[in-house]
């Protein structure tokens, strides 16, 4: 693995830990949330950007791109 991949795989654990604690639910929970409704996509995709911003803004970015996606969380 290299280490950029790494590095993404820590940040997806992160996010995912930091989304469970925001919304309170289950951390598994949250990572079929983000890959049913395309978060973790838009996260790989952007992570150049979306690792530059707090969690909190990464958070919200990816939420809003599942909910756009028909996801319900709020």
């Amino acid at each position: 693995m290299s280490r950029e991949d790494h590095n993404k795989v820590g940040y997806v654990v992160a996010l995912v830990s930091e989304f469970a604690t925001k919304y309170r639910i289950l951390p598994r929970q949250v990572y079929a949330y983000m890959k049913r409704f395309k978060g973790l996509d838009y996260f790989y995709k952007h992570y150049d950007v979306l690792h530059t911003f707090s969690f909190e803004d990464t958070i919200q970015s990816v939420a809003e791109v599942c909910r756009h996606n028909g996801g319900k969380i709020q």
